[in-house]
């Protein structure tokens, strides 16, 4: 490539893998551009990814170094109200160091692999309801792959059944930057989580919500905003990421027989094979943009103080350096030794809060549909959200039998 990347360009959002592979094999770190607009530097392959995720020298809020923050920039663009910004800017995603390690040790206990494998039953069960009200033709994405991962955060957080699709449509206009419905969407989330909380504060129950609205009236260590936006970042976050999984996931298996046979034949396989789905077909191609609170040098490039930085998920999972032939889906496929063996759930200390939880539930779901339906096939065309930095299907047309 000899134009600066930018994550914006139509052929790179209809083409990540190959576009930002492009980028990775030119040089370990390039000079781009953000969704802003703003300069960024693209880090591509594995091992420079990782060392800058895990970096503590970079941070997620650029107020932090005196840089410009292009967030209310482009939150502005998707029709996000100026007095409602700080429900987006102030998140569990958006706050560093000793802020970021309090709100995040609040709820880490939910999602803990004792309390995740505790829940698996309940996963079970509900994959199990869902395939059974399934007719013969179906969109998975919208009957199965949404409606599992947002039922189970939703009981985990608390809310309320009736309340779930308002969830399902709220999220959906905002990660698909819908501008006309994201200022009703969030005006309607932020009261709905205001209402949850003066209701958990008359009658607390066994759910997230009571846990945090207890941490706050007992010390404080809570604000009434961050609790509301601790509500929102998990449910939305634990449903949407895992939701594009299991139907990115099914589609790839139907793509690729030989390895759907393999899991059929050798269940045990399950467990790799929702690393490999995630690696080969994960729905988050980037991570927010970095910001150096020093010079340091990342790829053999220099990255000075305030320098905006992109991590590439997607061409990290793809490195040639870190796997062999990269390109092939292989649910035999097993890390050497370096955690998930791929940073399609992040890496350092913004690594997915949620990650066990989605790994279960993704092998749960896919397992169920496969297990139950032995000739599942596709039934239409599919095509993919023209969406920057993320892989997710518009529907995923099914014949189940």
């Amino acid at each position: 490539m000899t134009a600066q990347p930018n994550i914006m360009d139509p052929d790179l959002v209809a083409d990540p893998y190959r576009g930002y592979g492009l980028i990775r094999e030119e040089a370990p770190v390039v000079l781009g551009t953000a969704m802003d607009g703003s300069p960024c530097w693209y880090v591509t392959r594995q091992e420079d990814v990782r060392a800058a995720l895990g970096d503590h020298r970079f941070v997620t809020n650029p107020v932090t170094v005196g840089a410009a923050d292009p967030r209310a920039t482009i939150l502005a663009s998707m029709g996000v109200p100026q007095e409602l910004l700080g429900y987006l800017t102030s998140t569990i995603l958006d706050v560093d160091g000793i802020d970021h390690t309090r709100v995040r040790k609040l709820v880490s206990r939910t999602f803990t692999v004792r309390r995740v494998n505790e829940l698996r039953s309940r996963v079970e069960a509900i994959a199990t309801e869902l395939l059974d009200g399934l007719p013969g033709h179906v969109d998975l994405l919208a009957e199965y792959a949404y409606p599992l991962p947002i039922t189970v955060i939703s009981e985990l957080v608390g809310v309320p059944v009736e309340d779930r699709p308002d969830w399902r449509r709220w999220a959906t206009a905002l990660v698909t930057f819908d501008k006309e419905r994201v200022p009703d969407a969030l005006r309607d989330m932020v009261a709905h989580c205001e209402n949850l909380i003066r209701m958990r504060r008359g009658e607390p129950t066994d759910d997230l919500i009571s846990g945090l609205v207890t941490e706050h009236d007992e010390d404080d260590r809570l604000t009434d905003t961050e609790i509301v936006t601790m509500i929102f970042t998990l449910v939305m976050a634990g449903h949407e990421t895992t939701a594009h999984l299991i139907s990115n996931g099914t589609l790839a298996l139907l793509r690729h027989p030989d390895q759907l046979d393999l899991l059929r034949r050798d269940p045990s396989l399950w467990p790799g094979a929702v690393h490999e789905l995630m690696r080969f077909c994960g729905p988050v191609h980037i991570t927010r943009l970095r910001y150096a609170t020093e010079d340091l040098v990342v790829g053999g490039q220099q990255i000075h103080a305030g320098d905006a930085v992109q991590s590439v998920l997607v061409s990290a999972n793809f490195d040639p350096r870190v796997y062999d032939d990269p390109e092939r889906l292989d649910v035999t496929r097993r890390p050497s030794g370096r955690g998930d063996g791929h940073v399609g759930f992040g890496h350092g200390a913004h690594y997915c809060l949620g990650a066990a939880l989605a790994r279960q539930e993704g092998g749960v779901a896919l397992r169920a549909l496969v297990d139950r339906f032995p000739a599942l096939a596709l039934d239409g065309a599919t095509d993919w959200v023209p969406m920057p930095g993320s892989h997710r299907l518009k529907a995923l047309p099914v014949r189940l039998r």
